[in-house]
């Protein structure tokens, strides 16, 4: 099978791997005990989070060690409306969010917040207009994506935390998933970012929140107070090693990576802009790791199911999104429900070969050929 699904999950690192077993065979004390052994582990897990911290410009302190993105995000979401819940209850985000981070607000909703969604241009960035319109006094969170997972749009994350910085009741909090280890980020004019290493070749299971020293959280685990008072559970020195690792083989090669992303990309884009029902939904604003595109006529599960039976593995949506309902990221750009509803994504990386690009092309012909009756 040829793999086009890396925004979902990629496959580990070799090296990563083999850090994450030497780590947990040298070291396999709790980090938490008071013996001789428990000490090591400890300060070989500070040791980590010193370098993670370098990597990444912040405080070690500012380093939330979770399961994953989406504790990362639950956590920074409802951890942040609780801690600052006397400041009001009124909460802004966008149509482009991960389910993680659009099912936290739902509970939130039946929690007696207030959800105001700001509107999305047609380059698919957040309207900094309506935004300004929606801010208020007891706007306590604003929540909006580095990158979102669909159309594969990078907001201007830097922009947004500088309006932000007058309202000094509000928290910013950004999904950086789709974007750590594939673009520059910067955690500056951002009180609470989410991540995840299973992105950029890195182990599942485990992901980071960084949270400014000076906030609060409400913690959704509570019996312990582990590496941090805000995250409760035995310390995972092996992950933790694992994802410094990844972190540091993604950012020592982030430019060479994007550039040949972005050729996999253009070459993509060229090719598939010679079918006449195909409609590119992926902006000029979108990185190039993530291309979503839409065949008129054709609901995106039956151009799924013909690309597998090819040998070619992409993706409808999210991973964790709903199956069977329309994109909302591509309807929020496209206003065309039905184009909403023949979306799916492709997404590339380093790992795309020249020899796989051409088979998928190959491939794709002979399915829109079949499922449009049209020849290209």
């Amino acid at each position: 099978m040829i793999y086009f699904d890396y925004a979902a999950n990629t496959p580990v690192n070799n090296e990563v791997m083999s850090c994450f077993l030497e780590e947990n065979n040298r070291y396999i004390a709790n980090p938490n005990s008071s013996h001789l052994l428990g000490r090591e582990a400890k300060a070989r897990l500070d040791e980590i989070t010193e370098h993670i911290a370098v990597l990444m410009g912040v405080k070690a302190s500012e380093i939330i060690f979770t399961s994953g993105a989406s504790e990362a995000n639950n956590l920074a979401i409802k951890g942040l409306v609780q801690a600052y819940r006397h400041n009001g209850k009124h909460i802004i985000s966008t149509c482009l969010e991960h389910p993680s981070v659009s099912g936290a607000l739902t509970y939130l909703q039946t929690q007696g917040y207030e959800i105001d969604l700001v509107d999305i241009t047609k380059e698919g960035l957040v309207d900094i207009q309506h935004l300004k319109e929606l801010l208020r006094k007891d706007t306590v969170l604003v929540t909006i994506c580095y990158v979102d997972s669909e159309l594969g749009v990078k907001q201007s994350i830097s922009e947004i935390g500088k309006l932000l910085e007058d309202y000094p009741n509000c928290y910013f909090h950004t999904d950086a998933t789709q974007a750590v280890g594939k673009i520059p980020v910067s955690f500056e004019h951002v009180d609470c970012m989410s991540f995840t290493p299973h992105k950029f070749f890195g182990l599942n299971g485990c992901g980071i929140l960084l949270k400014r020293e000076n906030v609060v959280l409400d913690p959704l685990i509570h019996g312990g107070t582990s590496t941090t008072i805000y995250r409760s559970g035995t310390p995972a020195l092996g992950l933790a090693a694992s994802i410094e690792k990844a972190l540091h083989i993604a950012l020592s090669l982030l430019e060479e990576r994007y550039q040949y992303v972005k050729n996999i990309n253009e070459e993509l884009r060229k090719n598939l802009s010679l079918y006449k029902k195909v409609r590119i939904n992926s902006t000029n604003s979108s990185v190039p790791h993530i291309l979503n595109i839409s065949i008129q006529g054709v609901k995106a599960g039956l151009f799924q199911e013909a690309l597998e039976q090819e040998g070619i593995c992409v993706s409808v949506k999210s991973a964790c999104s709903v199956a069977g309902s329309p994109s909302r990221p591509v309807y929020a750009v496209s206003k065309d429900k039905k184009n909403a509803l023949c979306s799916w994504r492709i997404s590339i990386s380093h790992l795309t070969t020249k020899e796989e690009l051409n088979f998928f092309m190959e491939a794709f012909a002979r399915c829109y050929a079949k499922l449009t009756n049209e020849l290209v």
